[in-house]
């Protein structure tokens, strides 16, 4: 158990941040989901429009730190390839 100011600060900090990025994590899983269901569904203009908001929740998500750049970049590049072979887009 902390005994110091700053460490009980720190403490607080840490579980503030812990819930804002697991936020931020199912926020991602949500957007990635819309878009699975839209292919699913093979509606074209609904697969490219909730990936365009895919990858701006996947970007926002690594800009924050939550996730690596590189691997946001890998999540963006699978979900347009799987756009482009399932609808052939």
């Amino acid at each position: 158990m902390a005994h110091s100011v700053s460490a009980k600060k720190r403490i607080r900090q840490n579980a503030s941040h812990r819930a804002r990025n697991r936020w931020r994590l199912r926020a991602m899983r949500s957007a990635i989901k819309d878009f699975e269901t839209a292919i699913a569904g093979g509606d074209t203009e609904a697969a490219k429009t909730s990936l365009r908001a895919a990858c701006a929740v996947i970007d926002r998500t690594a800009q924050k730190g939550v996730i690596h750049r590189r691997q946001a970049d890998r999540r963006k590049s699978r979900l347009n390839q799987r756009l482009k072979t399932t609808l052939g887009v």
